[in-house]
């Protein structure tokens, strides 16, 4: 088919889908009720009284809002792309024909299995167990996920330098626990017969997709039982394991693991790290035990479990049935063109985020966030100097620390360049693949070679932020310095209490369970002296004790361990941002006034509630609080504000129902 008959047959996004800018606003309060009982629906109760979440979405708040608002300005950019006559320009001509591509269901339809043809071949010609080896390279080369992980990044214990990864993997449900816990006993039967579906559409019988169903799973339970938990993947120490490459082999091996290293294109390297050497060693016992036709039928599910997001309509709505409906509770497909921006933007990310940048971001939004982070700093560090049960040793290195931090803001100075990437407008798969392995590759290569501290880890359009221990550095993307986050036209109160909370809660990991253990250079160090160290932990552990009080639903209750350092993170992220918020008001009295009948110190807890403003699918709560680090948003926006020294002054006394406790607690 011609492009021009493709352009013409592809349905443009409509003025009517632009979503409305969200804001903070009284009317979505609940002022009946009693805001020292229940602070989360005084804050938000008007809005989720009338914010429905939309069939097509599992989740509906804030964070979607501004998510929403970025796709549409991302779907008109990649449409103009698509539809411009300047395709001599290398990122319009990419992105234009990845969108083509991507919108052409009409061919992708017609192709259907013919895209993986070539790789099912590869597995069905497989003759010996170690050729597998060559396969499983192929494989991640092309980011299909099958047996584990490889990964790069920053050397955690020489952080100047990226370090090779292998890791834990080759799951296709969430994580371990839903195939050895008994509460996901029928999420595991609705798998198995996903799995027989694909593969009684791929052409198998009725018998054999069934069989075919039986030993995927078990083969991925067996992995599953290797595999460590959630809140084991949260300890950094354990989960770096330096070995010397010479002897990889001998540690495991019926794996083949440096034959797996070379044939991926792995540099030359005097050691790599292993995450969980335990469940190399039991992969290798695994690969003595289970027979070749086992691994084929695994490797082949694989490769369907991959692709099918890609490929057409039967498939899709196979793949969408368990893992969006049934799985997250989403009641239908999000449109086409959505979905497509989603992907875009996951594989070449940074070129749509120039364009997004170009378009949306101001230099007068760098600058007013850049003062804010500044007026964060100070606050940050007059706390860490006044800590009364930290010693003055570990302060003064706590103190150096923090010093050296970084923060970027909006976009990077330098984007990546996708430009030796061949983009097609009529292959949508192959566009895939293409992109997986440039990404790839760009991280194998990088290994052993000094970390580029330019490099962002998300898209400038992201409705996210993040902190980055071997870094020691935050990164607040353009695509969340928007309203209700980031807004000129609102008070200091409100601005403080959404983006000042976030950009404190950053600033905060660098200091919970987990960030403190890297220090000034990124570098996994204990800094810590015992007293200090056990003197944290106890206030740790009344924050785990807090949050496991917590039912997410009926006999759900939050994960106190896994969810431990984002609650650190937001609890310091309310204390920083109040008191940076209190010296902006000191310097500027004539800012102290109250507005809609709220004091400034109540209009930043509410902002700060209002930013976690959601209804959620108790479906995807489920699988938030078996997987995600952060506590359901519910919590997030009423626990930190409730807990705080200074709350109970401005709102009357401490929350003392539901289980939540009238402890003030504080580590930062």
């Amino acid at each position: 088919m011609q492009i021009d008959e493709m352009k013409e047959r592809i349905e443009r996004i409509s003025e009517m889908e632009k979503p409305e800018n969200p804001k903070f606003s009284v009317s979505y309060m609940a002022p009946n009720e009693d805001p020292t009982s229940n602070f989360y629906q005084y804050c938000n109760g008007n809005w989720i009284a009338t914010h429905p979440i939309p069939e097509d979405k599992i989740r509906w708040g804030a964070f979607m809002e501004i998510a929403e608002r970025n796709r549409y300005v991302l779907g008109k950019i990649l449409e103009e792309c698509a539809f411009s006559e300047r395709w001599d320009d290398k990122t319009i001509q990419q992105l234009g024909s990845f969108y083509l591509s991507a919108m052409d269901t009409e061919k992708i339809d017609e192709l259907k299995f013919e895209p993986i043809k070539e790789w099912a071949k590869r597995i069905e010609d497989i003759e010996e167990k170690d050729e597998m080896v060559s396969l499983i390279s192929e494989f991640h080369r092309y980011g299909l996920d099958a047996m584990f992980s490889f990964s790069s990044d920053s050397d955690e214990k020489n952080s100047a330098i990226y370090a090779c990864y292998l890791e834990q993997g080759g799951l296709s449900l969430p994580n371990r626990d839903y195939y050895l816990i008994d509460s996901f006993e029928s999420i595991r039967g609705q798998y198995k017969k996903h799995v027989a579906n694909l593969f009684s559409l791929y052409g198998q019988s009725a018998r054999d997709a069934e069989q075919s169903a039986e030993t995927v799973f078990k083969i991925e339970a067996l992995l599953a039982k290797s595999s460590r938990t959630p809140v084991e993947l949260r300890d950094p120490e354990r989960n770096y394991n330096k070995f010397l490459y010479d002897e990889l082999d001998s540690i495991v091996p019926s794996i083949g693991i440096t034959r797996y290293l070379l044939e991926i294109g792995l540099p030359e390297v005097k050691h790599i790290v292993i995450r969980q050497p335990e469940f190399f060693k039991n992969l290798g016992n695994m690969l003595d035990s289970i027979s070749l036709s086992e691994w084929k039928t695994y490797l082949t599910w694989k490769l369907l479990h991959f692709a099918s997001p890609f490929l057409h309509e039967e498939v899709r709505k196979e793949y969408f049935d368990f893992y969006e409906r049934k799985l997250l509770g989403r009641k239908k497909p999000e449109k086409r063109w959505k979905q497509v921006v989603q992907l875009i933007d996951g594989q070449m990310g940074e070129a749509l985020g120039k364009l997004y940048v170009q378009r949306e971001f101001t230099d007068d939004s760098k600058r007013k966030m850049g003062e804010m982070v500044s007026d964060l700093k100070e606050a940050f560090k007059e706390k860490l100097e006044k800590l009364d049960w930290m010693s003055e040793k570990t302060k003064k290195i706590a103190l150096e620390k923090f010093l050296k931090f970084n923060a970027k803001i909006g976009f990077p100075k330098k984007f990546i360049d996708y430009s030796s990437i061949d983009i097609s407008p009529s292959d949508f798969f192959g566009n895939i693949l293409r992109t997986n392995k440039f990404e790839i590759m760009r991280k194998i290569k990088r290994v052993n070679t000094p970390v580029d501290r330019e490099l962002w880890e998300m898209s400038p359009p992201t409705v996210n932020a993040y902190f980055s221990p071997t870094k020691n550095e935050i990164v607040f993307p353009a695509g969340i310095l928007q309203p209700p986050f980031f807004d000129p036209a609102m008070d200091d109160a409100v601005n403080y209490g959404a983006t000042g909370g976030i950009i404190a809660h950053e600033m905060t990991h660098g200091f919970d369970d987990e960030g403190r253990k890297y220090d000034k250079d990124g570098n996994l160090k204990d800094w810590w002296s015992k007293v200090d160290a056990d003197e944290f932990e106890k206030r740790a552990k009344s924050v785990v004790n807090l949050y496991e009080q917590l039912e997410a639903l009926p006999g759900l209750h939050v994960n106190g361990e896994l969810t431990l350092g984002e609650n650190i993170a937001d609890m310091g992220g309310v204390s920083i941002a109040y008191e940076a918020l209190q010296k902006k008001l000191t310097r500027n009295p004539a800012l102290r006034k109250n507005l809609d009948g709220l004091t400034p110190e109540q209009r930043f807890y509410i902002s700060w509630s209002q930013s976690w403003r959601a209804n959620v699918r108790e479906e995807a709560i489920t699988w938030q609080v078996s997987n995600d680090p952060h506590s359901p948003d519910c919590f997030r926006g009423e626990i930190p504000a409730v807990v705080h020294l200074k709350f109970h002054e401005h709102f009357g006394s401490p929350i003392t129902k539901n289980g939540k406790g009238k402890e003030v607690i504080t580590i930062w």
